[in-house]
């Protein structure tokens, strides 16, 4: 039986925290800014923590257990 791959582009965009979460970068970033207030630019920079109802779908796409 052939091995599974990690979905390549998942790979590249999320990391796995210690604790079994996944981080990543953050929607709604890459224009448009002037529609957005101040507070929200700033909050939108670095990484998050992604929702708890995705992992299960993250955990699939890299393989992890």
């Amino acid at each position: 039986m052939p091995k599974q791959k990690t979905n390549r582009a998942a790979a590249k965009r999320f990391k796995q925290s210690a604790k079994g979460g996944f981080i990543g970068a953050n929607a709604y970033t890459s224009h448009r800014f002037h529609g957005k207030t101040k507070k929200q630019r700033r909050q939108l920079r670095g990484t998050k923590m992604m929702d708890a109802t995705t992992v299960k779908t993250y955990k699939k796409l890299l393989l992890t257990k």
